[in-house]
């Protein structure tokens, strides 16, 4: 069982998933198909499942692939927290070049349905933050993008001035540029 939440951006849902818990501790379905339909009116083929695992401060991001092998998301923490954020860089979006920012943990089982046109990313708020995701498409390093975590233009309030960050994800491009090419 779900609960959808709206976000202010089209297609960006912040779901919470019904926990039972007694004296054993907790249980809760994670994702079925069937119930997701029904309440989104999504139905995405999810082919692939990741799961990263941080430390404290560690910001991994903003990532998306582009055409033809953009993926639709569903992002949640096992373990820890994170601070996760997404772009809409859809180009006919009136909410283009805007972010969302959600808490994910592992206590409040909150999760983010991220379509297909957002840049993501998150920042690990505790040691060994688990943080996994389901893909609606197979990786392609050949159309992966990043856009820099730190965009002036974008101005995420991510809270960290020095997180650690791949050297990869430092030689992103500026959203303008993005925006410009796009």
């Amino acid at each position: 069982m779900i609960e959808v939440f709206p976000t202010g951006m089209a297609g960006l849902l912040h779901l919470r998933a019904k926990t039972y818990a007694d004296e054993r501790g907790r249980f809760m379905e994670t994702f079925n198909a069937k119930e997701f339909a029904e309440k989104t009116g999504i139905t995405a083929p999810f082919v692939q499942d990741n799961e990263s695992r941080s430390k404290a401060g560690v910001l991994r991001g903003l990532h998306l692939q582009m055409a033809p092998h953009t993926q639709a998301k569903l992002v949640r923490v096992v373990k820890g927290a994170a601070m996760d954020v997404c772009v809409d860089l859809r180009p006919d979006s009136a909410t283009r070049g805007k972010h969302f920012m959600l808490r994910l943990d592992d206590l409040a089982n909150d999760m983010l349905y991220i379509p297909e046109g957002f840049a993501h990313g998150f920042l690990a708020l505790e040691d060994d933050t688990v943080f996994t995701y389901k893909c609606s498409a197979y990786y392609a390093p050949a159309t992966e993008r990043t856009i820099l975590w730190n965009d002036p233009d974008l101005n995420i309030p991510w809270g960290i001035d020095d997180p650690v960050v791949s050297s990869k994800d430092l030689q992103g491009t500026y959203y303008r540029d993005f925006a410009a090419g796009s």
